[in-house]
This record gives C-alpha cells, sequence and structure tokens, in this order.
C-alpha cells in the first residue's frame, strides 16, 4: 500500500527536509507539493516530475479522498489554520515545529484531532539526531550514572538581522530564536527527563534593528533532580558544546552539528551511503576528567521519522511524536515567557 502525501510549503523547511525524506521513505509518495512562487514551483517539477504541484492549499481540498497524508511546512501562523482544514477534510497531518503559536491554539487542535479520530504528528526530527541519539542511549544505558546537568546548545553567529516572517514581532507569527531553535532543545530535554517542575528563563534581542529575541537561555527543573540548561543565541561570538552530559560516574561532551541537515541542504538523501555517519575525529568524549574515551556517535536516523509515520497511518503503532509533547513544549515556551519578564521560576 502506497500513501500518498501532499506537501503544503517548499522553503527551506519543504525542500530541504520534508520533500527528501517522503519520497525516499518506502511506502509514502510525493503526490503533490503547494507553493504559488515561481521558482519554487520549478525546482519542484524538476526534483519530483511525478508530483502535482500546486498554487493553493484550497486546491487540496478539492480532491477529496485523494490525499492520505498532508505535510504543513508554511509559515508559523498558517500551521493550525491549515491542519484543522486538513482534519476537517478527513486527512491526518504531519505539522512543522511550533505547532502552534500558544499552547491554547495547539490544545484546541488536539481536541478536534480526537473528534476526527486523524493523528497530528509534530516533526520534532532532531530527536533523530545522531548525537542525540547518542546521548539519549547513553542516559539509558546508565553509562554515565545519575544525570545531574544535562546542557545543550543550538548556538550561531549570526549578527546581521535576516529579513522574513521568523523575525516579525506579531505574535501570530511565533518568531524569534525561542519558537524556532527552542522547540527543538526543549523537546530533546522533555524526551529525556519528562516535564519540568519548573521553568527560569533569560530572554534577550541583541543584533541591531532586531525586533525578536535571538540570545535566550532556559534552565528547567525535572522531577527526577535532572537539571537541563538550555541556550539557543545568534550572537554566540563563541560555539559552546552541542551536548554536555553530567552525571555520578562520567559525563559526555560532544561539539558540532548533526550532519544530516547540511546534507539535506546539498540535495543528499536517506539513500545515500553513509547517510548521518559522523566520523571518528568528531567523536564526543566520555569518561571523567584525566580519563575520557571517545565515544561513537551514533548515525542520525530522520528517514525513521517517516518511516514510524508509515506505520502510525497504517495502524501498526502509535504516532512517533505527539501532539501532546508539543503541547508541553509550547507550555514551557510560554512559562519561560513570563520567567524572563517577572525575573522568577515558573511552573508549566
Amino acid at each position: 500500500m502506497t500513501l500518498r502525501v501532499a506537501l503544503i510549503g517548499y522553503g527551506i523547511g519543504g525542500s530541504a527536509f520534508h520533500a527528501p525524506l517522503i519520497a525516499t521513505t518506502p511506502g509514502l509518495r510525493l503526490d503533490a507539493v503547494v507553493t504559488a512562487d515561481a521558482g519554487r514551483a520549478a525546482a519542484v517539477r524538476e526534483r519530483y516530475p511525478e508530483a502535482s504541484v500546486l498554487d493553493s492549499a484550497d486546491r487540496l481540498w478539492e480532491s477529496t479522498g485523494r490525499y492520505d497524508l498532508v505535510v504543513v511546512t508554511a509559515p508559523n501562523r498558517y500551521h493550525v489554520p491549515l491542519a484543522r482544514t486538513a482534519l476537517t477534510t478527513g486527512i491526518p497531518v504531519v505539522l512543522d515545529k511550533p505547532v502552534a503559536a500558544s499552547a491554547a491554539d495547539a490544545r484546541s487542535l488536539a481536541a478536534l484531532s480526537a473528534v476526527r479520530g486523524l493523528p497530528v504528528i509534530p516533526f520534532h526530527n532532531r530527536r533523530w539526531d545522531g548525537d542525540f541519539r547518542t546521548v539519549r542511549r547513553l542516559v539509558e544505558s546508565g553509562a554515565l550514572g545519575t544525570v545531574r546537568r544535562f546542557e545543550s546548545r543550538f548556538e550561531r553567529w549570526r549578527p546581521e538581522v535576516k529579513a522574513g516572517w521568523r523575525e516579525s514581532a506579531d505574535p501570530r507569527d511565533a518568531g524569534g530564536i525561542l519558537f524556532d531553535l527552542g522547540s527543538h532543545l526543549i523537546d530533546q530535554a522533555v524526551a529525556l527527563f519528562g516535564r519540568p517542575e519548573l521553568v527560569h528563563a533569560e530572554i534577550d534581542t541583541r543584533r541591531p534593528g532586531a525586533r525578536t529575541p535571538d540570545d535566550v537561555f532556559v534552565a528547567l527543573a525535572h522531577p527526577g533532580g535532572e537539571r537541563s540548561h538550555l541556550w539557543m543565541s545568534a550572537v554566540a561570538s563563541d560555539l559552546g558544546p552541542r551536548f554536555r552530559v553530567l552525571g555520578s560516574a562520567a559525563s559526555y561532551t560532544v561539539h558540532g552539528m548533526d550532519p544530516q541537515e547540511d546534507a539535506l541542504r546539498a540535495g543528499g538523501t536517506p539513500l545515500d551511503a553513509g547517510w548521518g555517519q559522523v566520523p571518528p575525529p568528531h567523536y564526543g568524549r566520555l569518561g571523567t576528567p584525566g580519563a575520557t574515551t571517545p565515544e561513537p556517535t551514533d548515525p542520525g536516523a530522520y528517514q525513521e521519522f517517516y518511516a514510524a509515520v508509515t506505520r502510525t497511518l497504517t495502524g501498526e503503532e502509535p504516532p512517533p511524536v505527539t501532539l501532546a509533547d508539543a503541547i508541553t513544549g509550547l507550555e514551557i515556551i510560554e512559562a519561560a515567557q513570563i520567567s524572563a519578564r517577572t525575573g522568577t521560576p515558573i511552573a508549566p
């Protein structure tokens, strides 16, 4: 059985992430792409000649029963309206992060999903980063002992503001780095240690002309005693380790970014030899001061997200990421915003 997929949006998210993963997942077919941009439409026709190119999402809803899945990677303000229309039409949804601009909007979407009996699956692909998969393995195996501190960073040096909706100060756009990179960092921390009991945050706008946060620190206190410290920045003139995890028996520290995003942006796919693998010089280190050894990085595996989605749609297993997970992340973001304004820890 081949499931027919309609992709809404062909910017970086659609062209570099969703389309290549959908097109290379057994059991899925990229059947249609929605974009009103002539250049992007031409790019779709060149790379995916069997897919229909539609200039409006309204065209999707005219073809009742044609599509088995709608993937939404339009700008953030359109996530909930498009997902609601898809559900009302009777089509399951994969929804890019953040799924909504507010937890309340995400909860309303969850209610409709329950009523319609159709899944809304958040695209939290960073759970399949190789370095995060390595961290998860080490935490769950007990190799670190009792984890005391989890440090995670998405830091960049981009001191100039780049025009676009991600820089919008309109709350409906969910712009800024807390919604963008923070959605990933928070999701990873919660996936490891559960919903936090307290959230503390420092949220700043540093770049001249910027209207949205671009330098953020979030601290989470988890029920098991673990502390997550999360940094996200566009103005980091020095890049810290991607992960630094401190346990009672050992630590694990790794630098650099998972290679899958760069490979996808360059036109690669998971069918390429060596997909997601990190060379030994870039392995992290496991151990204690003066006694660390290289720890091989598990291969990154973004392809496993859509493989799991396929199994969800055929009734074989639950969604790989639940909408409840995304709602928790949005509740933490909202608690972080309050904490930064008040200077006090907040219960999400």
